[in-house]
């Protein structure tokens, strides 16, 4: 397949298709969509696809992949939708993936990954779903991700985060985040303070 040299489109999704990607996928220099989504493929994410600079759809969900996220996958500047869930990705988020500025959705809920949620996430703004929710991603909420305006799904739970949930996030229609606990009400706060200074005078 990697001698399909003219293939625009390659969509395999939804079988039972095992083993690797062929790294002679890297090949298909022209892909703008690439599904292998909903199959039982294994190994790890093949840095090469980061050479596909006309990506717009990558879509590897709800396969049994390991190791790490590519950091080369920040290469691909046209991405639209990455869908990286559902697998058993253990690595941090790469900070790269900042760089997909056309990037409307981004799916790397479900797999094991760690670390915190890089704030160069907050550059994607054409974002408008970010699912990161049950892996095991620790630290605060980057207070960037309220740089995403457009930001109309957001998914966080399931991990081990702390800290406050920027208020800028409040705004995001559908989401999970009171279930996290993690709000800190403006009032709750103040009252905090007000305590403080009462007991200090």
């Amino acid at each position: 397949m990697g001698n399909l040299a003219n293939l625009e489109w390659l969509q395999l999704g939804e079988n039972q298709l095992s083993s690797e990607i062929p790294t002679e996928l890297s090949s298909l220099t022209y892909l703008v969509i690439l599904d292998l989504s909903n199959n039982q493929l294994t190994g790890q994410i093949p840095t090469e696809l980061g050479s596909l600079v006309d990506l717009e759809w990558l879509q590897l969900g709800n396969n049994q992949f390991s190791g790490e996220i590519p950091a080369e996958l920040g290469n691909l500047s046209y991405l639209e939708s990455l869908s990286l869930g559902g697998n058993q990705l253990n690595s941090e988020i790469p900070p790269e993936l900042g760089n997909l500025a056309n990037l409307d959705n981004l799916h790397l809920y479900g797999n094991r990954l760690t670390g915190p949620i890089p704030p160069t996430l907050g550059d994607l703004v054409n974002l408008r779903a970010l699912h990161l929710h049950n892996n095991q991603l620790s630290g605060d909420v980057p207070a960037e991700l309220g740089n995403l305006v457009d930001l109309d799904t957001l998914e966080l739970g399931g991990n081990s985060l702390t800290g406050c949930i920027p208020s800028a996030l409040r705004r995001v229609r559908h989401s999970d985040l009171e279930r996290l606990g993690l709000l800190c009400p403006a009032s709750t706060i103040l009252a905090d303070l007000s305590s403080i200074s009462f007991a200090g005078s």
